[in-house]
């Protein structure tokens, strides 16, 4: 799919469009010391706000926009909708991939006032990670359209707070395998994951599935902040078939992919996971990415190409689900004029959405995951990304 990418101006133009309530002059430990902050009632009124965890600027900002389209969208039909009661959203720009780190996020989280009764996101696993305290003790439920990590909701540190509106790793991983194994039936594949929770549990997957599999597997990594490949791409064998890298950020994808090709090694093919689920990937034609699963022939999707340009940004659907999820629970909780973080997370726990953009009804185990669920593999064609398994 083609991707728009706009000017510094367009994006500050678009967060300024956005409603919501700003938290950049809180300060640092606002939510963490909120007294009562789980069970306190928060009075409803026409406007309830929840929070949004988002890499608005930094080297993931083209995805970021992908999913601020998506939930501002869910807004906007939601608000032209409902005559007493509007929702407003409170931003937090967590700059995924920047030098500083997962600081950034921990800060945006922090910064959510009293009014914020849940939240959608964050986008990355390592975020997840890293907010995971701030958001507990604030007594959030939040919904990532993008977390894709296993363990995530497997280890039992955020059960009951954490859910997400897309499949865990353990599902892509064994769709990247599957597809590489059986589908291109290649022998030989260097894997290269970014050091980050998302990208190490992802590759882990790949790897152990291939290997059971019979094929050679070379395994390496790579930071997020690193711009030159090439003693990387050098150590590649020529004889490789297949490079998978389970990346972040769009940018280095392609210039990993470039830098192959100038390398003199354009002959292995390169694939990349839904991170990477991106026109800026996708410029390099005949690379694979897999990615969440998305109904292009949903009314609603169609409604947002229609006003989006002709461009369905289909990374963002998901984040579109988790903002439903988010505004039905807490909609739940205000029926009787107040409600608590603690109150919305209980709805978000019996969240049943039929027949969403996903192209499948949407309700949740007890981890938190998605019940069904799974990925596709899609192929460049120097433009968009088209499924082909």
């Amino acid at each position: 799919m083609k991707r728009r990418y706009g000017s510094f101006a367009a994006l500050l133009a678009l967060t300024a469009a956005l409603a919501i309530v700003a938290g950049a002059s809180a300060t640092p430990n606002r939510v963490a010391g909120a007294a009562g902050g789980d069970r306190a009632l928060v009075s409803c009124g026409k406007t309830r706000t929840f929070g949004m965890l988002a890499p608005i600027t930094g080297p993931a900002a083209s995805l970021g926009k992908l999913q601020v389209d998506w939930i501002q969208y869910y807004v906007s039909r939601y608000n032209a909708t409902h005559k007493n009661a509007k929702f407003s959203i409170a931003k937090g720009d967590t700059v995924l991939g920047g030098p500083g780190g997962t600081a950034e996020a921990v800060k945006a989280a922090q910064s959510f006032g009293s009014k914020v009764l849940g939240v959608v996101g964050p986008a990355g696993s390592n975020e997840v990670r890293a907010t995971t305290a701030t958001l507990k003790n604030a007594g959030f439920g939040f919904v990532s359209g993008s977390a894709t990590n296993t363990e995530l909701t497997t280890d039992g540190t955020r059960t009951g707070y954490f859910f997400r509106t897309v499949p865990p790793d353990s599902a892509q991983g064994t769709s990247v395998a599957n597809f590489i194994n059986k589908k291109l039936k290649f022998k030989r594949v260097y894997i290269i994951d970014d050091q980050e929770a998302y990208s190490t549990g992802l590759a882990d997957t790949v790897q152990s599935k291939l290997r059971a599999a019979g094929v050679t597997v070379t395994r390496d990594g790579v930071s997020q902040q690193q711009s030159d490949f090439s003693s990387l791409i050098a150590k590649i064998p020529r004889d490789t078939q297949l490079v998978y890298i389970p990346w972040q950020l769009p940018p280095k994808g392609k210039a990993f992919g470039q830098q192959m090709r100038s390398a003199g090694k354009g002959n292995i093919v390169l694939m990349g996971s839904d991170g990477l689920f991106d026109s800026e990937f996708a410029s390099l034609s005949g690379v694979y990415a897999s990615s969440f699963p998305t109904s292009a022939s949903h009314p609603v999707v169609k409604a947002f190409k229609k006003t989006h340009g002709g461009n369905p940004e289909f990374f963002g659907a998901p984040s579109y689900v988790a903002a439903q999820v988010v505004g039905g629970a807490i909609d739940r909780a205000c029926k009787d004029g107040k409600a608590s973080r603690a109150e919305v997370r209980a709805q978000i726990k019996k969240t049943k959405l039929k027949k969403t953009v996903l192209g499948l009804n949407v309700s949740y185990n007890a981890q938190g995951d998605i019940k069904g669920g799974q990925f596709g593999i899609w192929k460049s064609n120097g433009t968009d990304f088209n499924p082909v398994g």
